[in-house]
């Protein structure tokens, strides 16, 4: 059926092309641009505009600041012990850690189940300082805090001893 009436259409295409709009049809379209040309567009007072900017300004700087101070618990303002036991904790742990490093080297699968239980702790102490800034009860928290860097260094101390034994053994197997 669709070839019928491509063929029609091919047989009959000078007639299809003789008929063009009528210049009345032209006029019209032309008077309709002209009408759209002349509408004026909303024009909003230039006081309005700087008033809605302000607003925005000062809308953006109070949630910037409101939760830029809502979400920081400062440490030592709660504690001030805790701060100074916490920088203490963590230059031990960093120290002892390098430690660890250097016999990853010899021992590396050692190290890596010794870091994986690093790794735990680590993340625990991250959750528990987040949950520091919504607790109500932030001083169970810092203590919690407290005993997990305790934690973390008793078990990179524990770690440190069982390295020194097997690298004792090993000494002592060699001779």
């Amino acid at each position: 059926m669709s070839k019928k009436i491509e063929e029609y259409v091919r047989e009959h295409r000078k007639a299809f092309d003789v008929e063009s709009p009528s210049e009345q049809l032209w006029s019209r379209i032309e008077n309709e641009l002209n009408r759209e040309k002349l509408k004026k567009p909303l024009r909003v007072p230039f006081w309005l505009g700087i008033a809605a900017s302000l607003i925005v300004v000062m809308t953006a700087t109070f949630i910037f600041t409101y939760l830029n101070h809502s979400t920081r618990t400062d440490i030592a303002e709660l504690n001030p012990s805790f701060a100074k036991k916490e920088m203490k904790f963590a230059s031990l742990i960093e120290e002892k850690k390098d430690s660890l490093q250097v016999y990853a080297k010899e021992n590396p699968a050692l190290y890596e189940e010794f870091s994986s239980d690093l790794e735990k702790l680590g993340s625990e102490y991250e959750r528990l300082k987040k949950e520091l800034e919504n607790s109500p009860n932030q001083r169970v928290i810092v203590n919690a805090m407290v005993k997990n860097l305790k934690l973390q260094l008793q078990v990179i101390n524990q770690q440190l001893y069982i390295i020194n034994e097997v690298n004792q053994y090993k000494k002592e197997n060699r001779i």
